[in-house]
């Protein structure tokens, strides 16, 4: 990047008087918060400002003293180059891109997941193909490197997105909310990582709760309508809407559409010793006791015993952290006012535009009330009178409608009167007249909201162009909140948003961001990067927006911390916290309790295959920085010493053997199956679970599967299980089938997946025999027939997998 000149800098004016000798005579000194030496020292240049900190290669508290006092400018006081921490990078335009551009740069401009990517890189780990993570991973820290360039081209990332999905190929425009979803949903999947089982966490205090935990505080309060139908289908997606499982999820609402988890240095508190390198000992504490391994070898279908269902497994990555929230959908039946509830998870919420109608539907006091009895989004509106409603009505007719996001909040969570036998909710009730709405059961760190200006119909696209206006702070969440919510911050600023110029066919993506370091609004149009002001911002034709919890609680928690880290008193324990916890502290407005386990196994030690980067997993911290924030957010467990788990590399190696044991095993029985030539017994095996088992034994998947399952290959036909015609199913001998069963368990098995190759116990003729040495020798499978003297017929199908 070039050196700031009076002709690109606007801060330069801030600069007071300094010479070079008092610059030479400053890189003698230290950083005056940790005290570390030169080189890469870094002296503020705020007239009146005598600040020198260290840079990025310690502890960067230049970087941490410019958010703090907004001073902009700094020179090293190695190489005497001046920065500017305002200056910004933009995006290249490579072949009808702006899409892409302006949506990456609203969500760089995200700090809780951007510092995500610039401090917890060793969590960014996949072999997932294209690796996307990487990518942007390599994308942010362009954009936001001190060194960075005035322009970035994020070829690589474009590259992986068309990998992803075949619509993005091409040179042709595309939209900017899809390919964010696109984008985020590629981040989870390679990002995802299993919950673990929880500590015993009886005194970590709750900030939000879960999904499973709102269920079950709700089933007293909602239940089925007993006189309209069952509501089992409710109940399964009520308790399956959790962060488990598959991720998204689409509502059956037609107004909404859920979708299936700045110049950025360093937030305001300092990095504590992060140059530090942990000791780790490679065995546990003294007062642990260990199992010990049965020293006989035993035979794999003796050692093994049948393993239970496999659990479906719970993800979180840090796309779910930041942007997931819940939502609770209500459907009231009018004939017995019972209720029918469903939780499910959102990370976008998509905003119809009301019309002018609606709007006086929407602010019309009847409505209000209606709103308000049904305990939805009245509340929104309760507190605006009818003067200020009529001189909007009256500006309607000559500047159209007045529209605020708040207007698209209400519409969106109004209720919805049910009528007639076509509505979407009849497969749960047998009823004609109903109610539904939804609220907010828990709210995200980040609130994503699309507005949904563009409608596709069967030949042509149109697009709105109202203008909605919307608050760069404060916006209010609270009337859309469900009661029993535990939600304690609901107020929003904004930070980024994403417009759209031009028509439904064709039109041009921009991206107005908020710098972190010093609140400046800039818009961000491909490769060009302008300051602008916040009338500018709010008078954009908004697409997507971006809005970060926003409390002052958070603030001052951060300066509690960075004047506990000041005070340096003597400690005689040290703790370890996990790095990803502290960028939450950091960037999150509520960061929830301590959580250590992204480095911790169940055991409490360090996995053994985390030990070789432990250290740039965990931060240390002194004793009393330990104390304050336990005793502020609860959680753990607490660690002052990291060791090899013991336990988890003896799991380890038996797993390993495990997998060697199996799948040799199964190499020497295939072999000899297909080396024979008439086999005499053939049994099928659905590939579903064959191809899990597989992953287990090639060490793709740590978990073994469940039982076999064939149940999906089979058919019930007069009281007998025949195999399916074309079921993905494969074919297995007797004595590997005897094998895996006897470690796993399952069917169904016997004669429905048993195929005889020869009639047992029947006479045949000469030329029926000849018949059925041919076809066995052919390798034909014969599934059934019926024989009449030395007359055979049969149904006969090629030896495939199928």
């Amino acid at each position: 990047m070039p050196r700031a000149s009076s002709s690109d800098c606007p801060h330069l004016d801030s600069v007071g008087e300094i010479t070079k000798e008092e610059l030479i005579q400053k890189s003698h000194g230290k950083c005056q918060d940790c005290e570390v030496g030169g080189p890469n020292l870094w002296a503020c240049l705020e007239n009146g400002c005598s600040y020198v900190g260290c840079g990025e290669s310690h502890t960067d508290h230049s970087t941490v003293h410019s958010q703090d006092t907004k001073h902009n400018l700094t020179v090293n006081l190695t190489t005497l180059r001046v920065w500017c921490y305002a200056w910004l990078t933009g995006l290249k335009n490579i072949g009808n891109t702006c899409y892409m551009n302006a949506a990456l740069q609203a969500l760089s401009n995200c700090p809780p997941l951007t510092q995500y990517f610039l401090e917890c890189g060793a969590l960014v780990r996949t072999d997932k193909k294209p690796a996307l993570c990487k990518s942007y991973q390599k994308l942010v820290a362009d954009l936001w490197h001190k060194n960075r360039p005035s322009y970035v081209v994020p070829t690589t990332l474009f590259q992986g997105i068309k990998a992803i999905n075949p619509m993005f190929r091409g040179y042709s425009q595309q939209d900017s909310q899809e390919f964010l979803r696109c984008l985020m949903d590629q981040l989870h999947e390679e990002l995802k990582e299993p919950l673990p089982e929880p500590f015993d966490r009886s005194s970590t205090i709750s900030v939000d709760s879960g999904p499973e935990e709102d269920s079950r505080s709700q089933s007293d309060e909602f239940q089925s309508c007993e006189s309209c139908g069952s509501s089992d289908r409710a109940d399964n997606e009520l308790h399956g809407g959790g962060v488990g499982g598959e991720r998204f999820y689409t509502h059956s609402f037609p107004d909404i559409q859920l979708s299936n988890n700045a110049v950025h240095p360093r937030p305001q508190t300092p990095a504590p010793m992060e140059n530090h390198i942990p000791k780790m000992s490679s065995s546990p504490p003294k007062s642990s006791g260990w199992p010990s391994l049965n020293p006989a070898h035993k035979k794999a279908m003796a050692t093994f015993s049948p393993p239970k269902n496999k659990r479906q497994k719970k993800y979180r990555s840090v796309i779910s952290d930041v942007f997931d929230g819940t939502i609770v959908s209500s459907v009231q039946c009018l004939t017995c006012d019972r209720v029918s509830v469903t939780l499910e998870n959102f990370q976008d919420i998509s905003l119809p535009i009301p019309g002018k109608e609606d709007l006086a539907k929407l602010h019309s006091s009847s409505h209000q009330t209606a709103l308000v009895k049904a305990g939805s989004c009245g509340e929104a509106y309760a507190a605006q009178g009818w003067i200020a409603f009529v001189m909007e009505y009256i500006k309607s007719w000559f500047w159209g409608p007045v529209v605020t996001l708040q207007d698209c909040l209400a519409a969106f969570f109004a209720r919805d009167e049910l009528k007639g036998a076509t509505d979407s909710i009849f497969f749960l009730f047998r009823l004609r007249n109903g109610v539904k709405f939804c609220k907010m059961q828990s709210l995200p760190e980040i609130l994503c909201i699309h507005l949904k200006r563009f409608r596709h119909e069967l030949m042509f696209s149109t697009k709105i162009g109202t203008h909605v206006s919307f608050p760069l702070e404060g916006l209010d969440v609270q009337p859309f909140l469900a009661k029993d919510s535990s939600a304690q911050t609901t107020n929003y600023d904004l930070l980024s948003v994403i417009c759209h110029h031009g028509t439904a066919s064709s039109g041009h993506y921009i991206a107005y961001c908020r710098n972190d370091a010093n609140n400046l609004w800039y818009e961000f149009d491909d490769q060009s990067v302008t300051e602008v002001t916040e009338s500018c911002v709010q008078n954009a034709e908004a697409y997507v927006l971006f809005y970060k919890k926003s409390t002052e609680d958070a603030v001052k928690e951060r300066r509690r911390v960075a004047g506990l880290f000041n005070m340096m008193e003597p400690s005689l324990l040290q703790f370890y916290v996990s790095r990803q916890w502290l960028n939450k502290f950091k960037t999150f407005a509520e960061p929830g309790p301590i959580s250590n386990d992204d480095f911790l196994c169940s055991h409490g030690g360090v996995p053994p295959n985390k030990a070789s980067y432990i250290d740039d997993l965990v931060v240390m911290l002194p004793q009393n920085v330990w104390d304050h924030i336990y005793s502020r957010y609860g959680g753990g467990p607490a660690v002052n010493h990291l060791y090899v788990c013991h336990t988890c590399q003896i799991e380890i190696e038996k797993l390993e053997k495990r997998r060697k044991t199996e799948l040799d095993m199964f190499v020497r029985l295939n072999k000899a199956f297909q080396e024979e030539e008439s086999p005499v017994v053939i049994y099928c095996i659905s590939m579903h679970w064959f191809r899990e088992w597989e992953g287990f034994v090639k060490a793709k998947d740590n978990d073994p599967p469940g039982p076999i399952d064939n149940s999906k290959i089979t058919v019930n036909k007069n009281g007998h299980l025949t195999l399916k015609q074309g079921a993905d199913s494969g074919q297995i001998s007797e004595e590997t089938w005897n094998f895996l069963h006897s470690i796993y368990g399952g069917g169904p098995w016997s004669r429905f997946a048993r195929v005889t190759t020869a009639l047992e116990c029947c006479t045949f003729t000469d030329r029926t025999l000849a018949a059925l040495n041919y076809l066995s020798q052919k390798k034909v499978i014969i599934l059934f027939w019926s024989m009449s003297i030395d007359f055979c017929i049969m149904a006969i199908y090629s030896n495939s997998p199928h």
